[in-house]
Protein backbone atom coordinates (compact mmCIF):
# COMPACT_ATOMS: atom_id res chain seq x y z
CA UNK A 1 0.00 0.00 0.00
CA UNK A 2 1.31 3.28 -1.38
CA UNK A 3 2.64 5.79 1.58
CA UNK A 4 -0.34 8.66 2.20
CA UNK A 5 0.85 12.16 0.50
CA UNK A 6 0.21 14.27 3.11
CA UNK A 7 -1.55 13.27 7.27
CA UNK A 8 -5.06 13.17 7.98
CA UNK A 9 -6.77 16.86 8.40
CA UNK A 10 -10.08 17.41 9.92
CA UNK A 11 -11.88 19.45 7.25
CA UNK A 12 -14.21 22.39 7.52
CA UNK A 13 -17.31 23.16 4.97
CA UNK A 14 -16.67 26.95 5.73
CA UNK A 15 -14.08 29.43 3.73
CA UNK A 16 -13.41 32.91 4.18
CA UNK A 17 -14.93 33.31 1.18
CA UNK A 18 -18.02 31.74 2.26
CA UNK A 19 -18.19 32.88 5.88
CA UNK A 20 -18.02 37.09 4.24
CA UNK A 21 -20.85 36.11 2.08
CA UNK A 22 -22.77 34.85 4.98
CA UNK A 23 -22.24 37.82 6.99
CA UNK A 24 -23.27 40.06 4.29
CA UNK A 25 -26.18 38.20 3.99
CA UNK A 26 -27.20 38.47 7.33
CA UNK A 27 -26.51 41.88 6.85
CA UNK A 28 -28.04 42.74 3.63
CA UNK A 29 -32.22 43.21 4.85
CA UNK A 30 -31.06 45.88 7.69
CA UNK A 31 -29.46 47.14 4.71
CA UNK A 32 -32.03 47.68 2.33
CA UNK A 33 -34.34 48.53 4.84
CA UNK A 34 -32.00 50.99 5.48
CA UNK A 35 -31.70 52.21 2.11
CA UNK A 36 -35.87 51.98 1.83
CA UNK A 37 -36.16 54.26 5.07
CA UNK A 38 -33.64 56.99 3.74
CA UNK A 39 -33.45 56.79 -0.16
CA UNK A 40 -31.32 57.27 -2.69
CA UNK A 41 -28.96 59.41 -0.38
CA UNK A 42 -28.67 56.67 1.43
CA UNK A 43 -28.00 54.06 -1.79
CA UNK A 44 -25.31 56.16 -2.73
CA UNK A 45 -23.35 55.72 0.55
CA UNK A 46 -23.36 52.50 0.17
CA UNK A 47 -22.48 51.93 -2.99
CA UNK A 48 -19.57 54.32 -3.13
CA UNK A 49 -18.44 52.99 0.46
CA UNK A 50 -18.23 49.40 -0.99
CA UNK A 51 -16.16 50.69 -4.38
CA UNK A 52 -14.18 52.63 -2.17
CA UNK A 53 -12.68 49.71 -0.11
CA UNK A 54 -12.42 47.62 -2.78
CA UNK A 55 -10.32 49.70 -4.96
CA UNK A 56 -8.21 50.50 -1.44
CA UNK A 57 -7.94 46.52 -0.83
CA UNK A 58 -6.48 46.13 -4.24
CA UNK A 59 -4.41 48.83 -3.74
CA UNK A 60 -2.67 46.94 -0.39
CA UNK A 61 -2.74 43.89 -1.93
CA UNK A 62 -0.57 45.71 -5.01
CA UNK A 63 1.88 47.42 -2.38
CA UNK A 64 2.35 44.07 -0.58
CA UNK A 65 3.32 42.19 -3.81
CA UNK A 66 0.41 39.83 -3.44
CA UNK A 67 -2.16 38.73 -6.25
CA UNK A 68 -5.02 40.91 -6.24
CA UNK A 69 -6.96 38.08 -6.50
CA UNK A 70 -7.27 38.32 -3.30
CA UNK A 71 -9.71 40.78 -2.98
CA UNK A 72 -12.55 37.87 -3.54
CA UNK A 73 -12.45 36.90 -0.10
CA UNK A 74 -15.41 39.31 0.70
CA UNK A 75 -12.90 40.36 3.74
CA UNK A 76 -12.91 43.94 2.34
CA UNK A 77 -16.75 44.07 1.22
CA UNK A 78 -17.75 42.96 4.85
CA UNK A 79 -15.81 45.67 6.24
CA UNK A 80 -17.20 48.36 3.83
CA UNK A 81 -20.44 47.23 4.34
CA UNK A 82 -20.25 47.82 8.08
CA UNK A 83 -18.65 50.84 8.24
CA UNK A 84 -21.59 51.94 5.51
CA UNK A 85 -24.12 50.67 8.05
CA UNK A 86 -22.89 52.70 11.01
CA UNK A 87 -23.10 55.85 9.24
CA UNK A 88 -25.31 58.94 8.97
CA UNK A 89 -27.54 57.83 6.25
CA UNK A 90 -27.31 61.29 4.03
CA UNK A 91 -23.51 61.65 4.81
CA UNK A 92 -21.57 63.48 1.99
CA UNK A 93 -19.45 61.22 -0.04
CA UNK A 94 -16.12 62.18 1.13
CA UNK A 95 -17.60 60.62 4.51
CA UNK A 96 -17.66 57.13 2.72
CA UNK A 97 -14.68 57.59 0.52
CA UNK A 98 -12.46 58.77 3.51
CA UNK A 99 -13.80 56.19 6.19
CA UNK A 100 -12.93 53.68 3.56
CA UNK A 101 -9.70 54.19 2.84
CA UNK A 102 -9.11 54.63 6.53
CA UNK A 103 -10.42 51.49 7.37
CA UNK A 104 -8.95 48.80 4.48
CA UNK A 105 -5.46 50.77 4.24
CA UNK A 106 -4.57 52.22 7.92
CA UNK A 107 -7.00 50.00 10.44
CA UNK A 108 -6.06 47.18 7.67
CA UNK A 109 -3.44 46.83 5.25
CA UNK A 110 -0.48 48.70 7.45
CA UNK A 111 -1.20 45.86 9.86
CA UNK A 112 -0.22 43.06 7.45
CA UNK A 113 -3.94 42.57 5.61
CA UNK A 114 -6.65 40.47 6.41
CA UNK A 115 -6.55 38.51 9.96
CA UNK A 116 -3.50 40.52 11.10
CA UNK A 117 -5.28 43.68 12.38
CA UNK A 118 -5.59 44.00 15.90
CA UNK A 119 -8.49 47.17 15.47
CA UNK A 120 -11.72 46.45 14.36
CA UNK A 121 -11.27 48.29 10.55
CA UNK A 122 -15.04 49.48 10.17
CA UNK A 123 -15.05 50.57 13.69
CA UNK A 124 -11.46 52.66 13.34
CA UNK A 125 -13.19 54.63 10.45
CA UNK A 126 -16.15 55.48 12.04
CA UNK A 127 -14.32 57.06 15.31
CA UNK A 128 -11.62 58.45 13.05
CA UNK A 129 -14.75 60.22 11.08
CA UNK A 130 -16.28 61.25 14.19
CA UNK A 131 -13.42 63.28 15.53
CA UNK A 132 -12.41 64.32 12.48
CA UNK A 133 -16.08 65.38 11.04
CA UNK A 134 -18.31 65.93 14.29
CA UNK A 135 -20.46 67.85 12.41
CA UNK A 136 -21.37 65.57 9.35
CA UNK A 137 -21.38 62.35 11.47
CA UNK A 138 -23.95 63.62 14.15
CA UNK A 139 -26.77 64.94 11.44
CA UNK A 140 -29.74 62.61 11.25
CA UNK A 141 -32.26 62.70 8.95
CA UNK A 142 -36.23 61.88 9.75
CA UNK A 143 -36.93 58.42 7.65
CA UNK A 144 -38.32 59.49 4.19
CA UNK A 145 -39.31 55.80 2.94
CA UNK A 146 -39.13 55.15 -0.61
CA UNK A 147 -42.57 54.77 -1.87
CA UNK A 148 -43.12 57.96 -0.08
CA UNK A 149 -43.80 61.76 -1.66
CA UNK A 150 -41.39 62.91 1.11
CA UNK A 151 -38.58 60.65 -0.62
CA UNK A 152 -35.42 62.51 -2.68
CA UNK A 153 -36.39 61.51 -6.44
CA UNK A 154 -32.53 59.83 -8.12
CA UNK A 155 -31.18 63.31 -9.17
CA UNK A 156 -31.75 64.80 -5.81
CA UNK A 157 -30.37 62.56 -3.82
CA UNK A 158 -27.53 62.53 -6.12
CA UNK A 159 -27.15 66.19 -5.30
CA UNK A 160 -27.61 65.16 -2.07
CA UNK A 161 -24.75 63.19 -1.59
CA UNK A 162 -22.01 65.20 -4.40
CA UNK A 163 -23.29 69.17 -3.64
CA UNK A 164 -24.41 68.49 -0.12
CA UNK A 165 -27.86 70.50 -1.91
CA UNK A 166 -30.12 69.90 1.25
CA UNK A 167 -31.95 71.97 3.69
CA UNK A 168 -31.34 70.31 6.82
CA UNK A 169 -32.95 72.45 9.38
CA UNK A 170 -36.13 70.80 7.33
CA UNK A 171 -34.99 67.44 7.30
CA UNK A 172 -32.34 66.89 10.79
CA UNK A 173 -34.29 65.15 13.80
CA UNK A 174 -32.37 63.84 17.19
CA UNK A 175 -31.74 60.34 17.72
CA UNK A 176 -32.84 58.10 21.10
CA UNK A 177 -29.42 58.14 22.56
CA UNK A 178 -29.06 61.93 21.67
CA UNK A 179 -32.76 62.70 23.75
CA UNK A 180 -31.24 61.63 26.75
CA UNK A 181 -27.85 62.93 26.50
CA UNK A 182 -29.61 66.56 26.04
CA UNK A 183 -32.11 65.72 28.95
CA UNK A 184 -29.83 64.94 31.29
CA UNK A 185 -27.74 68.00 30.37
CA UNK A 186 -30.51 70.45 30.81
CA UNK A 187 -31.26 68.31 33.66
CA UNK A 188 -34.42 67.11 32.55
CA UNK A 189 -36.15 63.59 33.73
CA UNK A 190 -35.28 60.78 30.95
CA UNK A 191 -39.21 59.96 31.82
CA UNK A 192 -40.64 62.82 31.39
CA UNK A 193 -38.46 63.20 27.75
CA UNK A 194 -38.10 60.01 25.95
CA UNK A 195 -41.94 59.10 25.45
CA UNK A 196 -42.12 61.89 22.53
CA UNK A 197 -38.78 60.69 21.40
CA UNK A 198 -39.15 56.79 21.63
CA UNK A 199 -41.57 54.13 21.22
CA UNK A 200 -40.08 50.52 21.47
CA UNK A 201 -42.09 49.23 18.85
CA UNK A 202 -40.94 51.93 16.05
CA UNK A 203 -37.28 50.96 17.17
CA UNK A 204 -37.83 47.39 16.84
CA UNK A 205 -38.97 47.69 13.30
CA UNK A 206 -37.09 50.33 12.55
CA UNK A 207 -38.48 54.03 12.10
CA UNK A 208 -36.47 56.10 14.13
CA UNK A 209 -33.82 58.82 13.48
CA UNK A 210 -30.34 56.63 13.52
CA UNK A 211 -27.56 55.29 11.20
CA UNK A 212 -28.18 54.24 7.99
CA UNK A 213 -28.48 50.16 9.16
CA UNK A 214 -28.86 50.12 13.08
CA UNK A 215 -33.04 51.94 13.11
CA UNK A 216 -34.48 48.00 12.46
CA UNK A 217 -33.79 46.06 15.70
CA UNK A 218 -36.04 42.94 14.05
CA UNK A 219 -33.90 43.07 11.30
CA UNK A 220 -30.50 42.98 13.12
CA UNK A 221 -31.72 40.29 15.54
CA UNK A 222 -33.01 38.43 12.62
CA UNK A 223 -29.29 38.67 10.70
CA UNK A 224 -27.83 37.69 14.17
CA UNK A 225 -29.60 34.75 14.81
CA UNK A 226 -28.77 33.44 11.27
CA UNK A 227 -25.39 33.74 11.96
CA UNK A 228 -25.65 31.97 15.19
CA UNK A 229 -27.76 29.25 13.43
CA UNK A 230 -25.15 28.55 10.92
CA UNK A 231 -22.27 28.88 13.26
CA UNK A 232 -20.61 31.69 12.02
CA UNK A 233 -20.22 33.33 15.01
CA UNK A 234 -20.40 31.81 18.50
CA UNK A 235 -23.10 32.96 20.84
CA UNK A 236 -20.65 34.10 23.39
CA UNK A 237 -20.13 37.39 22.54
CA UNK A 238 -23.84 38.80 21.63
CA UNK A 239 -25.74 36.81 24.54
CA UNK A 240 -23.47 38.11 27.26
CA UNK A 241 -23.23 41.47 25.53
CA UNK A 242 -27.09 42.34 25.60
CA UNK A 243 -27.03 40.22 28.88
CA UNK A 244 -24.87 42.48 30.87
CA UNK A 245 -26.38 45.74 29.49
CA UNK A 246 -29.49 44.87 29.99
CA UNK A 247 -28.66 43.79 33.79
CA UNK A 248 -26.54 47.39 33.72
CA UNK A 249 -29.06 49.72 32.37
CA UNK A 250 -32.20 47.90 34.81
CA UNK A 251 -30.41 47.86 37.98
CA UNK A 252 -30.06 51.67 37.64
CA UNK A 253 -33.17 52.50 36.25
CA UNK A 254 -34.84 50.60 39.34
CA UNK A 255 -32.49 52.82 41.23
CA UNK A 256 -33.02 56.36 39.66
CA UNK A 257 -35.04 56.39 36.55
CA UNK A 258 -34.85 60.07 36.24
CA UNK A 259 -30.93 59.42 35.75
CA UNK A 260 -30.65 55.97 33.96
CA UNK A 261 -32.42 55.10 31.07
CA UNK A 262 -34.08 51.47 30.38
CA UNK A 263 -33.19 48.49 28.76
CA UNK A 264 -35.26 48.53 25.84
CA UNK A 265 -33.85 52.21 25.16
CA UNK A 266 -30.01 50.70 25.38
CA UNK A 267 -30.48 47.61 23.68
CA UNK A 268 -33.18 49.12 20.95
CA UNK A 269 -31.69 52.56 20.28
CA UNK A 270 -28.67 52.83 18.62
CA UNK A 271 -25.99 50.65 17.17
CA UNK A 272 -26.37 47.89 20.04
CA UNK A 273 -27.15 45.29 18.36
CA UNK A 274 -25.09 45.41 14.85
CA UNK A 275 -22.59 45.47 17.60
CA UNK A 276 -23.30 42.77 19.25
CA UNK A 277 -23.87 40.35 15.81
CA UNK A 278 -22.02 42.17 13.40
CA UNK A 279 -18.87 44.29 14.81
CA UNK A 280 -17.61 42.84 18.24
CA UNK A 281 -17.79 38.76 17.21
CA UNK A 282 -14.84 39.91 14.48
CA UNK A 283 -12.61 36.88 14.93
CA UNK A 284 -9.75 38.60 14.17
CA UNK A 285 -10.69 40.99 17.12
CA UNK A 286 -11.89 38.88 19.34
CA UNK A 287 -10.34 36.67 21.83
CA UNK A 288 -10.07 33.07 21.01
CA UNK A 289 -11.63 30.98 24.08
CA UNK A 290 -15.12 30.82 25.08
CA UNK A 291 -14.21 32.64 28.54
CA UNK A 292 -12.27 34.89 26.59
CA UNK A 293 -14.81 35.84 24.47
CA UNK A 294 -17.60 36.05 27.75
CA UNK A 295 -15.39 38.45 29.05
CA UNK A 296 -14.65 40.79 26.04
CA UNK A 297 -18.50 41.21 25.90
CA UNK A 298 -19.32 41.93 29.72
CA UNK A 299 -16.08 44.50 29.09
CA UNK A 300 -17.91 45.88 25.15
CA UNK A 301 -21.17 46.38 27.51
CA UNK A 302 -19.86 48.03 30.54
CA UNK A 303 -17.80 50.80 28.29
CA UNK A 304 -21.43 51.36 26.07
CA UNK A 305 -23.57 52.04 29.21
CA UNK A 306 -20.65 53.77 30.85
CA UNK A 307 -20.24 56.16 28.14
CA UNK A 308 -23.79 56.46 27.33
CA UNK A 309 -24.76 57.35 30.30
CA UNK A 310 -21.44 59.75 31.59
CA UNK A 311 -19.88 60.15 28.37
CA UNK A 312 -20.09 63.03 26.13
CA UNK A 313 -20.97 60.96 23.05
CA UNK A 314 -24.68 59.24 23.17
CA UNK A 315 -23.15 56.25 21.06
CA UNK A 316 -20.49 54.32 22.45
CA UNK A 317 -20.44 50.81 20.56
CA UNK A 318 -17.64 51.64 18.49
CA UNK A 319 -15.53 52.76 21.35
CA UNK A 320 -16.17 49.78 23.62
CA UNK A 321 -15.37 47.61 20.72
CA UNK A 322 -12.23 49.63 19.75
CA UNK A 323 -10.96 49.48 23.50
CA UNK A 324 -11.68 45.92 24.68
CA UNK A 325 -9.85 45.01 21.05
CA UNK A 326 -6.90 46.31 22.98
CA UNK A 327 -7.46 43.70 25.80
CA UNK A 328 -7.94 41.01 23.30
CA UNK A 329 -4.30 39.94 22.99
CA UNK A 330 -3.81 40.33 26.60
CA UNK A 331 -7.18 37.90 27.53
CA UNK A 332 -5.77 35.26 24.85
CA UNK A 333 -2.30 35.05 26.86
CA UNK A 334 -4.25 34.73 30.11
CA UNK A 335 -6.78 32.18 29.00
CA UNK A 336 -5.32 30.04 26.38
CA UNK A 337 -6.71 26.60 25.85
CA UNK A 338 -5.09 23.57 27.69
CA UNK A 339 -2.98 21.39 25.54
CA UNK A 340 -3.52 17.85 26.34
CA UNK A 341 -0.76 16.66 28.42
CA UNK A 342 0.26 19.90 30.12
CA UNK A 343 -1.49 22.54 32.37
CA UNK A 344 -2.47 25.96 31.39
CA UNK A 345 0.81 27.33 31.98
CA UNK A 346 2.50 24.77 29.14
CA UNK A 347 3.99 22.47 32.01
CA UNK A 348 3.76 19.01 31.89
CA UNK A 349 1.48 17.33 33.92
CA UNK A 350 2.89 15.06 36.69
CA UNK A 351 6.19 17.00 36.51
CA UNK A 352 7.02 14.60 33.02
CA UNK A 353 5.89 14.31 29.81
CA UNK A 354 3.07 12.65 29.20
CA UNK A 355 3.58 10.16 26.49
CA UNK A 356 0.78 8.49 24.44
Amino acid sequence: MSEPLAAPHTRAPLTLESIMRQVMLAAAPATLFGIWLYGWPAFNLVAITLVTVILAELLCLRLAGRPTGGVRDGSALVTGLILAMSLPPWAPWWIAVTGGLVAIIVAKGVFGGTGQNLFNPAMVARVALLIAFPVEMTRWVEPAPLTSGASPGFLEGLQITFLGAVDWDAVTSATTLDATRTALAEGRSIEAALPDLFDPWLALLGYAPGSLAESSALLLLAGGIYLLARRIIAWDIPIVMLVTLAVLSTGFHVLDPDRYASASVHILAGSTLLAAFFIATDPSTSPATPLGRAIFAAGCAAIIWLVRTYGGYPEASAFAVLLMNCFTPIIDHYLRPRIYGRDRLGNPLNGKEQRP
